[in-house]
């Protein structure tokens, strides 16, 4: 989307979150909790980004430091605005018209608990709100069961007469269907000059925002209405069943999306998808696979099953299975898992391997390079072509600081080793098997560090007498000493 409703003049969006959402029943204010790796909150913010208004404002005040400190994370741009001790939404608006300039155009509100809501929608509202030369547009939609929702009063021509809240509704208005989502578009003038007029006599004792509509209307302006058919961008979350199910009708339509992309996703309903990744085309995505945060994958790559990538990077063509990556970068045709565990700093390069029951930290991983199985590499430098053999630990830690350790190019490190950090392995060097390194190995050279081997008969008989290991040890060398006699006979 280049410009929004074609040239408007879209002054400024207007979000709505300083409610307690009391029925979340949690510490967490209700904006804040989050479906597809934002909270409800951002993607409100993300929706009235995409309409590219001059001014963002967002009202708080329950939790208010919580709330305005979220925001300055998501849009350090958006202005915060205080609302005070008059109840309502006519109110919350007031106050967010008192921290923006003089607006000239039009103004937006709406709510950050209701996360489904597409900057596509409000960019449809603003245009034809201006192209009606309205005072007021209104988006709403038809419920079945319209419960809680205030209604949408029409006039004898069909236009918008009114909105009528729920508490305050007769009961032959709570029989009409078509409800107000909370969704605006003003006439700025309009909107700052009847707010000033709206009183709190009603049942709540709150100014309600919906009163100017009416105002407007005896002023003689036009008041509109924008009916959406997808009714999952009107609803709002009040307690923990909405908000799942909002989440999954969210994840729902990411996984459409994606598929519609060209990846293959065998399983959309064990996989989850945030609203921020990206995936290449010809990627398969195996069941139960969670790509969350910023996460980015290749072309004709290969995630899962089993996987969790958050903020990960994978490159073309890689092959990641039964693994949690967080914070990593996994290269074009690297294959990780199964099992694998890459903490923040990993780098796997191209074509390397990360194989099954590896644990990975602060690991620069060459291209080429493999990590093979049953090892942890912490604070580690592994050159291209080098290979790790099993049961592998870099011993970064000595219980103060934390220590590097570098595997030059094509090196060799045998299994059951322990790096002593700091180490230095050069380039085309060997480690041998079982070995506990704690100095340098130069190119070409071989370091062993290990204990010379001894074997001490009568051991077990001495000391493990009665055992059946004692038994069988008796019976082998029985066994064996007889062998022998025959041999000698022979």
């Amino acid at each position: 989307m280049s410009t929004p409703a074609g040239g408007s003049r879209l002054a400024a969006v207007i979000v709505l979150a300083a409610g307690e959402g009391t029925r979340m029943k949690s510490a967490t204010p209700k904006v804040l909790h989050r479906i597809g790796g934002r909270s409800l909150l951002g993607h409100a913010i993300a929706a009235a980004r995409a309409v590219q208004p001059q001014h963002l404002a967002v009202v708080v005040r329950h939790e208010r430091d919580l709330v305005a400190a979220h925001v300055a994370e998501v849009d350090p741009k958006a202005v915060i605005a205080d609302q005070d001790e008059v109840k309502g939404t006519g109110r919350a608006t007031e106050c967010a018209l008192e921290v923006l300039p003089e607006l000239d155009g039009t103004v937006l509100v709406t709510y950050g608990d209701v996360p489904l809501l597409a900057g596509e929608t409000l960019h449809t509202l603003v245009a034809e709100h201006e192209q009606s030369g309205s005072a007021v547009t209104v988006i709403t939609a038809h419920l079945a069961d319209p419960t809680g929702y205030g209604r949408i009063l029409r006039g004898e021509d069909g236009s918008v007469v009114g909105i009528v809240e729920q508490k305050d509704a007769t009961d032959e208005q709570r029989a009409i269907t078509e409800i107000n989502s909370g969704i605006y578009a003003f006439d700025a003038a309009v909107l700052r000059t009847h707010l000033a007029s709206v009183g709190t006599d009603n049942a709540q004792g709150e100014k309600y925002l919906t009163d100017v509509l009416g105002l407007a209307r005896e002023d003689g302006g036009r008041v509109s209405a924008h009916v959406v058919d997808d009714l999952w961008q009107t609803e709002g979350v009040n307690d923990r069943v909405q908000l799942a199910r909002l989440g999954r009708e969210l994840n729902r339509r990411l996984t459409e999306k994606w598929m519609r992309e060209g990846v293959t996703i065998v399983d959309p309903a064990t996989t989850w998808i945030d609203a921020d990744v990206a995936i290449g085309r010809d990627t398969t995505l195996l069941p139960n696979t969670q790509l969350l945060g910023a996460t980015v994958v290749g072309a004709d790559a290969t995630i899962g099953p089993d996987t969790t990538l958050r903020d990960t990077e994978v490159g073309d063509g890689a092959e990641v299975k039964r693994t949690e990556a967080h914070l990593a970068v996994i290269g074009p045709r690297a294959t990780v898992g199964p099992f694998s565990y890459l903490r923040p700093g990993t780098e796997l390069g191209a074509g390397g391997k990360i194989g099954g029951f590896v644990e990975t930290k602060n690991a620069k991983i060459g291209e080429g390079a493999k990590v093979p199985h049953l090892t942890y590499a912490g604070d580690a430098t592994i050159g291209e072509g080098a290979n790790i053999g099993a049961g592998t630990i870099f011993a970064n830690y000595d219980g103060v600081a934390k220590h590097h350790t570098t595997i030059g190019k094509h090196s060799f490190v045998g299994s059951d080793t322990v790096l002593i950090a700091p180490v230095n392995v050069a380039d085309g060097a060997y480690v041998g098997a079982g070995s506990a390194l704690t100095g340098d190995v130069d190119p070409g050279q071989i370091a062993v560090a290990r204990g010379r081997q001894r074997n001490i008969d009568g051991w077990v008989a001495r000391s493990r007498a009665g055992t059946r290991t004692a038994e069988a040890a008796e019976a082998a060398t029985r066994h064996t000493d007889s062998s022998s006699e025959g041999q000698d006979q022979a």
